[in-house]
């Protein structure tokens, strides 16, 4: 197996916004740094923020599908965002002190009859990822082709929302890695799961507008899955153009 890793991205506040990076340092058991470091809770949510949470207790793409079209900006320094949708003016604020503003400003994207969005919540030390244990996704940019093909449409690889791209394999090659090792670079990943599709990948992340079937395709491989949960297992940097290989 000859890959390459094509795309690194981020993801800030879990379902408003992402970012792509040229690198990022990676720590064992841990998730993605600042990646959905912030995440936010509707008011229908039973969670105290304390701990990691199952996704339906967030304001999200699937039930929102015009937050998909939000990209953003992190300073790590400042621990502030800066947020751009089509629909909306740039705001930079702090997703925690910044609260009320973030969720005044995400209000006239969320549908009327859905719970809308409350309280931003912040867990230590991980990011809240739609698994409870510290993952990290990656996908395979020949898998994206495939749907495509499937739909007979052109995609945004973005909707899929996945933090590493890797180029040069066979379609559907990540689903024969489950319980292999995959090395990136100097970081060696566990791969442990295929990642369900929700609706939130039908949705345009130039427009927030539900333009593609994605699921249905996934459907005639009998399936609704698309790329592959994986688990830092070596700390270490990883760059775009690094070369990836089964262990």
């Amino acid at each position: 197996m000859t890959a390459t890793l094509a795309h690194i991205w981020r993801h800030p506040v879990k379902s408003h916004g992402r970012e792509e990076l040229s690198q990022v340092t990676l720590k064992a058991g841990q998730t993605m740094p600042w990646d959905r470091t912030w995440a936010v809770a509707h008011e229908g949510a039973r969670i105290d923020g304390s701990e990691w949470a199952p996704c339906a207790n967030f304001s999200r793409g699937s039930k929102a599908p015009q937050l998909m079209a939000i990209n953003c900006k992190l300073s790590e320094s400042t621990e502030t965002v800066t947020l751009n949708h089509p629909d909306r003016e740039e705001l930079t604020l702090h997703p925690e002190r910044d609260s009320a503003a973030l969720i005044d400003w995400v209000r006239p994207l969320m549908p009327e009859d859905r719970a809308q969005s409350s309280r931003v919540v912040r867990v230590e030390g991980r990011g809240m990822t739609d698994t409870p244990f510290p993952s990290i996704s990656i996908a395979n940019t020949a898998t994206h082709q495939a749907v495509e093909d499937q739909l007979g449409q052109r995609l945004a690889p973005t909707r899929w929302r996945a933090n590493l791209w890797l180029d040069g394999l066979g379609p559907w090659a990540e689903f024969d890695w489950l319980g292999k090792t995959l090395r990136i670079g100097e970081v060696d990943f566990a791969i442990e799961e295929r990642i369900t599709r929700c609706l939130a990948t039908t949705a345009n992340p130039q427009t927030g507008e539900r333009d593609a079937d994605t699921l249905g395709a996934l459907k005639t491989w009998d399936h609704q899955d698309f790329g592959v949960y994986a688990v830092v297992k070596t700390s270490g940097t990883i760059r775009r153009g690094d070369k990836a290989e089964l262990l």
